[in-house]
């Protein structure tokens, strides 16, 4: 099962979700998809889509999926790494109104690069970072606090 994580930005991030239809309509997806779509709202029936759910109900689909699917938001991703998951993260970006800014840019990039997850930059390239991920091994997510600090004082940096 492949579950795609939204976290509880009031944002919506339609272009995910229609990116992971079309892969299902053309056979690369082939898993039952399950979505946290959070405030996303997005009509289908070849996906199972819940708004926010208890904290029990998401850690007893995330502890259930093969492939995590995330929104670049820190929560989920670290959630998804503690559990030992494979996951793929996916910004949010602003020009497309799905956050108020691109740090979710900066945070998938770092998680890549350290090797604990398969970051992509655009939806476009979720077909590949799939395929990718059959055969990715990733680096065991340690917390690391002063790390997490790290990437907060860059974001903040970066906005001066």
């Amino acid at each position: 099962m492949i579950l795609v994580l939204f976290g509880t930005q009031q944002n919506e991030f339609t272009r995910l979700l229609q990116k992971i239809e079309e892969l299902i309509d053309s056979g690369i997806i082939t898993d039952e998809v399950v979505v946290q779509a959070g405030y996303t709202k997005y009509k289908t029936n070849k996906m199972k889509i819940f708004d926010i759910i208890s904290r029990e109900e998401l850690d007893k689909l995330v502890n259930d999926s093969d492939i995590i699917i995330s929104h670049g938001g820190i929560g989920s991703i670290i959630m998804s790494l503690e559990k030992h998951k494979k996951v793929i993260a996916v910004p949010r970006l602003h020009e497309f109104n799905e956050h108020v800014n691109n740090h979710q840019k900066q945070i998938v990039r770092q998680f890549s690069e350290k090797g604990y997850l398969i970051g992509i930059q655009s939806v476009d390239d979720l077909s590949e970072a799939l395929e990718e991920i059959k055969t990715f091994k990733p680096k065991e997510y340690k917390k690391n606090n002063e790390n997490i600090i790290t990437i907060i004082e860059n974001f903040i940096d970066n906005i001066k």
